[in-house]
């Protein structure tokens, strides 16, 4: 039975074996040996002999084949122990199995490739100016040992006690109040309140006000005036009050 196939289609007798065993659609594990020999020799009889190194690796396969098929049609003996005799063909079947895994890998390595070549890199052309920048004001010596966390912790004590401030009774009626800040004049509030004491504790400062509403606002002009250097804060260690300091004139912010 001929085999149309060329030589170089196979990268050697393992490629080969695959190849037949998968044409013949046979179990790996329970190679014909006799089949598979047989398309084996004749396929080596037929391919060119110019590379004797390639051509002894497919010679060296078939004497194990040969081997193979020779111990296969020996009566099956037992051993000391009992036990049954070591299949002739387990030794090929393991290197056919690492090999295939191998032969998998490298295409899922290619696609990889080919894939990657898709993609193009671009170099960072970022201006001199930017990458001198440097900004006007440390956030990191601002803040200090403090940070949102920090504040926002002491922000949620407070709305706790403001909470507290309810009647139970009365906030039950479902009384719909709505709460207008002015926040030209809130944000003027605090300026003045902090440039007058020139220090003050933050929960000093948020227990002055009169609603929720009130309470995030001034948070939040807080947070704006740290952020443009205006006003410095300190704190002591964790969890403990957190002490304002004025800085600098305050200017105008605009809360986003």
């Amino acid at each position: 039975m001929a085999i149309p196939v060329k030589l170089e289609v196979f990268e050697g007798p393992l490629d080969l074996l695959l190849h037949l065993i998968e044409k013949n659609k046979v179990d790996i594990y329970d190679i014909p040996i006799s089949l598979i020999t047989e398309q084996y020799l004749e396929y080596v009889q037929n391919m060119p002999k110019e590379d004797l190194n390639v051509v002894s690796e497919f010679l060296v396969m078939a004497a194990t084949l040969l081997d193979i098929k020779c111990k296969m049609l020996l009566p099956k003996q037992e051993t000391e122990e009992g036990e049954e005799e070591i299949d002739p063909r387990a030794e090929l079947v393991q290197k056919l199995l690492e090999y295939k895994m191998y032969k998998y890998m490298s295409l899922e390595l290619k696609d990889m490739q080919m894939e990657s070549e898709r993609y193009l890199y671009k170099k960072p052309t970022i201006p001199k100016k930017v990458q001198s920048y440097k900004a006007p004001l440390d956030y990191e010596a601002l803040v200090g040992d403090s940070t949102l966390q920090a504040l926002n912790d002491l922000f949620l004590v407070i709305m706790k006690r403001n909470e507290e401030k309810i009647d139970p009774i009365r906030s039950g009626f479902g009384k719909i109040v709505k709460e207008e800040v002015d926040l030209d004049k809130k944000q003027l509030e605090v300026c003045a309140y902090i440039e007058a004491h020139k220090k003050c504790m933050f929960t000093e400062l948020l227990s002055e006000q009169k609603n929720k509403m009130d309470t995030i606002v001034t948070f939040l002009i807080i947070l704006e005036l740290i952020k443009v250097g205006s006003i410095g804060i300190k704190q002591d260690e964790t969890f403990s009050d957190i002490e304002i300091t004025y800085e600098k004139p305050f200017v105008k912010i605009e809360l986003q």
